[in-house]
């Protein structure tokens, strides 16, 4: 069976990306920041996974408010990046991993979760930032992606605990898959923030802290939350942590924290790391 070798929880906002494309990892507002990655490209080096497997949450952009699958999952060889307002970035297009893409929306269809499939549709920052930072220079060619999103911009959205649990079918698909393959899970977006109205710039680090406390040691803790209570203590977009808790549903078994980094402000976001591998 494939073998899911640690998940790394990452934000994705663009302001990271275009900090690697300036060369700004070394300056006084970034270095904190980066300095959490170094571990993680180690370990991606070293353990070369053949696919990952990346939650996140489509802008509006290949999934507008006209159409918003609650769960949506990419089975296309290929993924390029969308226009988000200022043009096509150039940058190489990620690749797809078919195979696998098709083993997980049947286990999921199987096991009454009822995912949107997609065969043709471009990604934007939420699947390009956290690939481009972990692997320097876009160098992820190697590597095949299977992305998934999940909706956190238009009511009404899944509760965490829905998350989560989609998370759990996942892995169990993954575990199943007959091949020697190696997969890291990437749950992507977050952390604590409000990029608009009254609240614009409110974050919350102490529960952002508590969170990830939560990802190692009782991940179910955190599906008592309403998408209501975390607009409340997160921010609006603090629903982000949907990403993160199906991702960490990945894993049935206990994990270990490798690293953990959480800065804020980082473009008005409370922006995490996190590396966990299976105990």
């Amino acid at each position: 069976m494939a073998k899911m070798i640690g998940m790394i929880g990452t934000s994705h906002i663009p302001a990271i990306g275009r900090a690697v494309d300036q060369g700004l990892e070394e300056t006084p507002y970034w270095v904190d920041f980066f300095e959490g990655y170094k571990p993680m490209r180690k370990f991606l080096q070293e353990e070369k996974p053949d696919i990952a497997v990346l939650f996140y949450n489509d802008h509006g952009l290949s999934m507008f408010l006209d159409k918003k699958p609650t769960f949506a999952i990419g089975c296309a060889p290929q993924y390029e990046n969308a226009d988000e307002g200022w043009g096509v970035k150039v940058i190489p297009p990620l690749t797809g991993e078919t195979e696998l893409s098709w083993h997980i929306i049947t286990h999921l269809i199987e096991n009454d979760f009822d995912p949107t499939v997609c065969q043709d549709i471009k990604v934007d920052h939420g699947a390009t930032v956290p690939m481009s930072v972990l692997y320097p220079n876009h160098s992820y060619q190697g590597v095949k992606v299977i992305p998934i999103a999940i909706n956190c911009e238009r009511h009404p959205m899944p509760k965490p605990s829905r998350s989560y649990a989609f998370g759990k079918a996942i892995g169990d698909a993954i575990r199943s898959w007959d091949s020697e393959q190696k997969v890291v899970v990437l749950g992507t977006g977050g952390l604590s923030h409000q990029l608009d109205g009254e609240r614009a710039g409110y974050l919350n680090t102490d529960f952002d802290q508590m969170c990830m406390d939560k990802l190692v040691t009782d991940p179910e803790f955190i599906c008592q939350y309403s998408n209501d209570d975390l607009t409340r203590i997160a921010g609006a977009q603090g629903v982000e942590w949907a990403m993160w808790l199906a991702a960490r549903g990945c894993f049935s078994g206990p994990v270990k924290e490798i690293e953990r980094r959480l800065v804020a402000p980082i473009s008005n976001t409370a922006s995490g790391l996190q590396l966990l591998l299976p105990a």
